[in-house]
């Protein structure tokens, strides 16, 4: 299923968390903390702006992005969990 976002909206699928620390201890679920990194799967057109157009999004499909811990609200779809938040909400874009 392909979610299109509405104006500064992007999707996200979060990067998996990590399941072991760097010394080799392997982490339980519960306590692995979400990931705050993920990959642009689709975009909105763009914000309003007060003149009426729309401001050309900073973010493409794709881009390896980073962003705040409570950004965003996280929906369940047939491939998994996504996220959908506003533009911004993206700390950084990873290069």
């Amino acid at each position: 299923m392909r979610i299109e976002p509405l104006g500064d909206k992007v999707v996200i699928k979060r990067t998996e968390a990590e399941e072991t620390t760097a010394g080799g201890i392997v982490l339980p679920d519960s306590s692995r903390d979400k990931p705050q990194e993920g990959r642009v799967l689709s975009v909105g057109q763009g914000s309003l702006l007060e003149d009426g157009t729309r401001a050309e999004p900073q973010i493409k499909e794709g881009d390896r992005v980073i962003f705040s811990s409570y950004a965003g609200t996280e929906i369940e779809v047939d491939s998994g969990p996504l996220l959908i938040m506003s533009e911004s909400d993206i700390l950084a874009v990873v290069g």
